[in-house]
């Protein structure tokens, strides 16, 4: 079985630079309990959930594997958004619009119609921001 939810506290921990340790303080749990939930050995419960995204300033759609984006601050890329929905829009079978079924060259033209506001918008920021 995979080990989601583990495998992100370790990924979120490392790249902020905390040992087990020092997330177990922060979280009031023991180091070893840390060391379980990655190892996918132990999962936290819905209070603990809670306490380990408040501590990385993460959504719990994240860490539960629900969202691919992880969100700090409540702030977003937009081209991870645009490439999770791409994802999305791309392997999503029985997709309709307004009623009618989307065919793959429908939904290649949804793609490249964002792609084509994205790169206008971009040039309009670089050449309104410098």
């Amino acid at each position: 079985m995979k080990n989601n939810v583990g495998n992100k506290i370790r990924e979120l921990r490392k790249n902020i630079g905390m040992t087990q340790s020092e997330l177990a303080e922060r979280l009031g749990i023991s180091a070893s309990a840390v060391g379980m939930y990655e190892q996918g050995r132990r999962q936290p419960d819905s209070d603990m959930i809670l306490k380990i995204c408040s501590v990385f300033e993460i959504s719990a759609d994240y860490l539960l594997g629900k969202n691919k984006t992880v969100q700090k601050h409540g702030v977003c890329e937009l081209s991870d958004v645009f490439d999770e929905f791409t994802q999305v829009l791309t392997s999503q079978q029985g997709l309709m619009f307004d009623g009618v079924p989307l065919n793959e060259e429908d939904k290649r033209k949804i793609v490249d119609a964002i792609k084509a506001v994205a790169a206008l918008a971009r040039q309009h920021r670089k050449e309104s921001f410098g």
